[in-house]
């Protein structure tokens, strides 16, 4: 790819420019890796259309938020290891900090915004995910093999709608890729610019199966309140696969049973977490401030927004080495042709459930989400203005119901 935003080098520059998606990427995982693709593969060229493929697929595989993941690799891809951390850093603080300001009792979550707002912001990731399909099939899926299998794909995470059948899916698209494509060159692929060598990466891997492995025994060891709290945020995002819808299940079950938060305080924070921007993920910022017993309030929040994300950053920055090295080779090449075909299906299956389903409800709906396609993809405006625009719109409309 050619540098052409050299200044947008620096971990400053990587944090402002994932703020500015942290205040504004509504619409949960699935619309991120939306905005993601149109700020960094259209808009800014950092990356080919086949390496974020490729980073979406290494993070459908990996534990934990996929979209945040995505994130910490295109800022380490860019900045180093500063770059990973304030691309974090900024993707995250929004909703984080919104979140806990809730917990504090700042305001009432069900009276931040209008019903009919909401709704448009749903309505508004419609548009923004079936962009990014558009866009990946197109790149993605020229011939006829990997259409049909992105569209069995797709037909088989709907059908068997669990966690392990999209990892299930992506493995053995891979398997077909193998069998039914020839191997290529490695110059069919842009590498990313990733400075983490194969040895950093297993001490990365290692840190993380350590402390997987330690913090459960120090916590019944030393059942310290805030070592306790350490390991139970840290395990759910070590072991979840599907991102944070994902991992509510898990949260509940460590902090509403053991009363460290009162069950209506969890329903609240889980509502008000659907109308902020940024990860689903930062619902441990809520929990961890709400707490009964210490760590609570700003410490709490952050140790517990800490414990979940620490094992993102250590998988992606631990495996990005050896994924680098691997998909150089003629016949990993060919099993990311099946691979990629099969992350397109996974984000059309996603495109109608939830996404659809929980959006578009009627005529209304349709002719707001077709109008705000138009506008990204025709008028090319920018999709922070289109989603302030459909919740307006959605304000409006629902106003006037």
């Amino acid at each position: 790819m050619t540098d052409a935003n050299a200044p947008d080098r620096s971990p400053w520059a990587v944090f402002l420019i994932f703020l500015r998606l942290g205040l504004t990427s509504f619409g949960g995982p699935v619309a991120h890796l939306g905005y993601f693709r149109d700020e960094f593969v259209s808009r800014r060229q950092w990356l080919s259309e086949r390496s974020y493929a490729d980073l979406v697929a290494l993070c459908q595989f990996l534990p934990g938020p996929a979209s945040s993941q995505v994130g910490i690799a295109i800022g380490l891809s860019r900045a180093g290891y500063g770059g990973a951390l304030t691309a974090w850093a900024g993707f995250t603080l929004p909703s984080a900090l919104a979140l806990i300001l809730l917990a504090l009792g700042i305001g009432s979550y069900s009276d931040t915004l209008p019903a009919g707002v909401l709704h448009g912001l749903k309505v508004v990731a419609v548009a923004v995910v079936a962009q990014a399909v558009w866009g990946m099939a197109r790149n993605l899926c020229p011939d006829a093999p990997r259409i049909s299998l992105m569209a069995v794909a797709a037909c088989l995470v709907l059908l068997v709608p669990s966690v392990w059948s999209q990892v299930g899916v992506i493995a053995g698209a891979g398997v077909i890729g193998l069998w039914l494509f020839k191997a290529q060159p490695a110059a069919a692929h842009d590498p990313l610019p990733i400075t983490v060598g194969r040895r950093a990466g297993a001490v990365w891997l290692t840190i993380f199966v350590a402390l997987l492995v330690a913090l459960p025994v120090l916590a019944t060891l030393f059942p310290h309140p805030a070592l306790v709290m350490v390991d139970a945020f840290y395990r759910a995002g070590s072991l979840v696969f599907g991102g944070g819808h994902v991992v509510l299940p898990l949260l509940q079950a460590e902090v509403v049973p053991t009363g460290w938060v009162d069950h209506d305080a969890f329903l609240a924070g889980y509502g008000a977490t659907q109308a902020v921007p940024g990860p689903l993920f930062t619902f441990a910022a809520f929990l961890g401030a709400s707490m009964t017993q210490a760590p609570t309030g700003w410490l709490g929040g952050l140790v517990a927004l800490l414990a979940i994300f620490v094992p993102s950053f250590l998988l992606v920055v631990g495996a990005l080495p050896f994924w680098e090295g691997l998909r150089r080779h003629g016949r990993t090449q060919a099993a990311l042709r099946g691979i990629n075909a099969a992350v397109v299906g996974l984000l059309l299956a996603a495109l109608y459930q939830p996404v659809w389903t929980s959006a578009i409800q009627g005529p209304r709906d349709f002719a707001l989400a077709l109008v705000a396609l138009v506008a990204l993809m025709a008028w090319k405006l920018p999709p922070w203005l289109v989603v302030m625009a459909c919740g307006v719109a959605g304000g409006l409309l629902g106003a006037f119901a």
